[in-house]
């Protein structure tokens, strides 16, 4: 019997291997090809016939939101399985919203990996109950919404990167965007959470978990 076909995207070569053989042990006949960085995920997305993808969130060369949103512009039908270290809080809401079909962290039990690959296999989505909780809140319009769900993805971005103390000059070159238009990002995103400095911007992501 041929098994689904499985891409798994993470830039560890152990963390690949280690997902590859946990779900072949379970999933009778499935398939594995690998992508180390978002273009290479992107080409074999566009190039290849896959049933799922696990695509880890921190890839190098681009956000893992915009790897989603280009895999999602491919292959709409395709379902993606976020694979984060990063917790629900920071990046969950957003990939779900982004099209993805489900969002575990690497802190994950195997059990519950490998019972969310079966799943999202089947066309279901998987949420764990504290994420199911905040979109519902969320979808509900709940007035405990956090200031920085407000933002926008990128802006998103832009303040983890300011928080994480990079100039806007090297959030720049890390985004390929101009500094005008980090610059923008900037100004907008205190805006829309009432700071003035990028001091306020450190603490508050510090706060909230939004930053190691």
């Amino acid at each position: 019997m041929t098994g689904p076909s499985i891409l798994v995207a993470d830039d560890h070569a152990i963390v690949r291997r280690g997902l590859t053989q946990l779900l072949s042990d379970e999933l009778e006949g499935a398939r594995f090809g690998e992508a180390a960085t978002a273009g290479d995920a992107v080409q074999a997305v566009r190039s290849g016939e896959w049933d799922l993808v696990v695509l880890d969130i921190s890839l190098p060369g681009r956000s893992g939101l915009d790897v989603l949103k280009e895999i999602k512009a491919a292959r709409p039908k395709l379902p993606v399985l976020i694979l984060s270290m990063y917790p629900e809080e920071q990046f969950a809401v957003r990939a779900l919203r982004a099209g993805a079909a489900g969002y575990l962290t690497k802190q994950t039990a195997p059990e519950e990996l490998v019972g969310a690959v079966r799943k999202v296999l089947r066309g279901g989505r998987y949420v764990s109950a504290s994420l199911a909780e905040r979109l519902a809140n969320e979808i509900g319009g709940s007035p405990e919404k956090e200031p920085h769900e407000t933002l926008s993805d990128r802006e998103f971005q832009v303040l983890r990167l300011i928080a994480s103390g990079l100039s806007l000059t090297a959030i720049a070159d890390a985004l390929t965007i101009s500094v005008q238009t980090v610059s923008t990002y900037r100004t907008r995103l205190l805006e829309k959470m009432g700071m003035t400095t990028n001091a306020d911007l450190s603490r508050y992501a510090r706060l909230h978990g939004l930053i190691e």
